[in-house]
């Protein structure tokens, strides 16, 4: 999701997503802009790669801030992973990371299969489906976690299911890296708000999230926040560290 200046990655298309709500928001305007390049796998034949062109911009911004948080890290999970762009992206620019790219909607990892099929990078890993709030989830390890564009799009609970998730995962002193448009303190960019008007008339539930929330959660449930990015299109990464258990 993005605010009203990035516009690929926003909403599902007039449609709600399924009950964790994870992976819609890149699957949404971008439908209509399918590649046909590629084979998806034996899984996915014939499957699609899709394109987000909020991904596209914000990639670069994002790749400065993963080579850091993510240098000393090898078993990176990306939850709600949508079109798959970002997975392939950040798997061929850190090769040193096995990348676990996930998503709970059917079409979303057809699309991801169709990009990690055309990329051929060997620490891609096949697309597992995965819902946040379904605990715990189908995942053995992991030294790191990064979600883009969830929290907004989603109920309140699915925020709590991705900080809970984590908490069980991921080991003492491990990233968990989100990105999105957020309020502080209550405050954001108008056109935060008028994003956030905007979601919360597709669905009350949704809405851009207060970091001060956000962090309350996080401390419940053993995480600090370590670091807040700011990036393009009023948006921020936010770094949490998981603290000892």
């Amino acid at each position: 999701m993005r605010p009203s200046s990035d516009t690929g990655e926003r909403h599902p298309a007039g449609r709600p997503p399924g009950p964790s709500y994870q992976g819609s928001s890149a699957m949404g305007p971008a439908r209509g802009r399918r590649s046909h390049e590629g084979a998806a796998g034996a899984a996915y034949r014939g499957a699609v790669r899709h394109h987000a062109p909020a991904a596209e911009r914000n990639r670069g911004p994002l790749l400065e801030v993963l080579r850091r948080v993510l240098a000393d890290r090898r078993d990176v999970l990306e939850i709600a992973s949508g079109t798959g762009q970002h997975a392939a992206w950040f798997a061929r620019a850190l090769p040193h990371l096995r990348w676990q790219p996930s998503d709970r909607d059917p079409e979303a990892l057809a699309s991801i299969e169709a990009w990690r099929a055309e990329a051929g990078l060997p620490n891609l890993a096949p697309a597992r489906a995965l819902d946040v709030g379904a605990l715990p989830w189908p995942v053995e390890h992991a030294d790191a976690i990064v979600c883009i564009n969830l929290v907004h799009i989603a109920p309140w609970s699915s925020a709590v299911a991705l900080f809970e998730g984590a908490a069980r995962l991921l080991p003492d002193a491990a990233p968990l890296a989100t990105y999105g448009p957020y309020r502080f303190a209550g405050r954001s960019a108008p056109s935060n708000d008028a994003f956030d008007a905007s979601l919360r008339a597709q669905d009350p539930r949704w809405g851009v999230r207060d970091v001060d929330d956000l962090a309350a959660l996080a401390r419940r449930t053993g995480f600090d926040l370590e670091e807040v990015v700011p990036m393009p299109a009023n948006n921020h990464t936010l770094v949490w560290r998981r603290g000892p258990a």
